[in-house]
């Protein structure tokens, strides 16, 4: 079977008659080209089947349209909930997503993106890891911008959007002491990611200054199987905690049905849980988890905005500090 080749605009000059300019022209907004050429090369094009190159045309310019989108464990609620607005908007401002579904390691990232700069893309946005310094330079020469959400980087050049979770973890603290908790606990996985250690270092310093003692697990993936290994560890302890901050709401989910169905613990008469992210799970009946959204709709539009607009100094630090909502619905006792 042969294989069928892309029509050229050669083959459209051709067709119609016309200099292989008068078919580019033809293609342009605002150019220069009399109706009656225009015509004639449109409706050579519709016999031939000829679209226009437009990666091809915007390298000329030299700009791609493409914006990588660089992230690991896409499956989960949140990064999908993130990666559908980001290629919404995306597409709504005229550029095409890249998507590089990574491995958790910064090496994979700094990967990712020497491939992106192969395939000359506009732009990167990090969700995941975080890339050597040396490649974020390279990345900078090589005139392609970049954007980090919720990673720990304070290098010039990339925008860093990050979230408050410092402020997340001392109102949770707060809505626990109003419930008449005393028992405090932090529940996180082992990803070390810089937005789940701020939410730990938060809660800690937070609970300290109440003078509370906070235990802190740690366990595996951000997955729901590790929040049920969470609670296992946490709740056979003799002095079990009354409650219970999980890094993620995936952690949380797990925890809860851990806690429910292991442990025969009622929540939240028994046990207050508080996740982070606002996942669809969060609202179900079974969860009605109190939790911090976050803003995927206003990050993926910071995001876009900033691409969209003309580049600033390479060496401009540029960083945008959002701050979660606080969702309450049904897993933390009234005070």
């Amino acid at each position: 079977m042969s294989q069928k080749l892309f029509v050229s605009a050669d083959e459209v000059a051709k067709r119609a008659g016309v200099s292989r300019s008068a078919v580019s022209r033809a293609f342009t907004p605002g150019a220069s080209v009399s109706e009656l050429t225009r015509r004639k090369v449109i409706e050579a094009a519709e016999e031939l089947g000829y679209h226009v190159n437009q990666l091809a045309r915007g390298l000329m310019r030299n700009e791609s349209g493409i914006v990588c989108l660089i992230v690991s464990d896409v499956a989960t609620p949140y990064r999908s909930a993130l990666l559908r607005e980001l290629t919404q908007q995306l597409q709504t401002a005229g550029k095409v997503a890249m998507l590089v579904n990574t491995d958790r390691s910064d090496g994979s990232v700094d990967r990712a993106l020497q491939q992106a700069i192969r395939y000359r893309a506009d732009a990167s946005i990090i969700l995941s890891g975080l890339p050597d310094k040396s490649i974020t330079q390279l990345c900078l020469r090589s005139g392609q911008r970049l954007v980090l959400i919720n990673r720990d980087d304070d290098q010039p050049g990339p925008l860093r959007i990050n979230l408050d979770d410092t402020e997340a973890a001392h109102r949770v603290v707060t809505a626990f002491l109003r419930a008449g908790c005393q028992r405090l606990a932090f529940a996180n996985s082992d990803a070390g990611t810089p937005s789940l250690m701020a939410r730990e270092r938060g809660f800690v310093a937070a609970a300290k200054t109440q003078g509370l003692d906070v235990t802190v697990e740690r366990y595996g993936f951000t997955s729901y199987d590790s929040g049920k290994m969470l609670a296992q560890r946490m709740l056979t302890r003799t002095e079990r905690p009354d409650a219970v901050f999980c890094a993620t709401d995936l952690l949380a989910c797990g925890f809860m049905d851990a806690a429910r169905h292991q442990f025969s613990i009622s929540i939240p008469e028994q046990l207050s849980i508080v996740g982070f992210d606002d996942i669809e799970q969060a609202s179900w009946t079974s969860y009605q988890l109190t939790t911090f959204a976050q803003p995927v709709a206003v990050i993926a539009g910071e995001a876009v905005q900033w691409l969209s607009a003309e580049p600033s100094s390479e060496n401009e630090r540029t960083s945008k500090l959002l701050h979660p909502e606080l969702v309450w619905r049904g897993s933390v006792r009234a005070g």
